[in-house]
């Protein structure tokens, strides 16, 4: 196993990145409560907004577990945000999917979200490029995908 680096540099960059998940989060949370969701409601209701997945699909993906997402889904389904429908490929499967109002409260977020769009303004294309790809390398993501 590889020693931790620990050199200044490596130091300053793990802070940055820290001070920026941390200032991601804090206004994530502030915008959902504007929309009367939780951040945790905001980012199923987010991500189901790429397509509809089932329950255990989108635990994995926000990394937690499948129960909570149960809960999430069915609070987002009563505020008509979310539907759960049969899998076309697998009946017994139920997808959980965004209604048109869902996805016009995931459109209203996403642009209620200022402070990543604000400071990526400031970088060039290509230098949004080089850090889009250094971030799914550190995420062991293909950077061409």
């Amino acid at each position: 196993m590889a020693t931790p680096r620990t050199d200044p540099l490596t130091v300053e960059v793990v802070d940055l990145i820290g001070s920026v998940v941390a200032r991601y989060y804090t206004e994530y949370e502030q915008v959902a409560a504007q929309h009367s969701l939780t951040g945790a409601q905001a980012r199923v209701l987010g991500l189901l907004t790429l397509e509809p997945m089932p329950m255990r699909r989108i635990a994995v993906k926000l990394k937690c577990e499948p129960s909570n997402i149960t809960g999430i889904v069915d609070r987002l389904e009563s505020r008509g945000l979310v539907e759960r429908r049969p899998d076309a490929n697998d009946r017994r499967v139920k997808l959980a999917a965004p209604t048109d109002d869902g996805l016009e409260t995931a459109r209203r977020l996403r642009e209620s979200l200022d402070f990543a769009r604000e400071p990526l303004a400031q970088l060039t294309d290509e230098e949004r490029t080089v850090l889009r790809d250094l971030l799914r390398r550190m995420l062991g993501e293909d950077a061409t995908g």
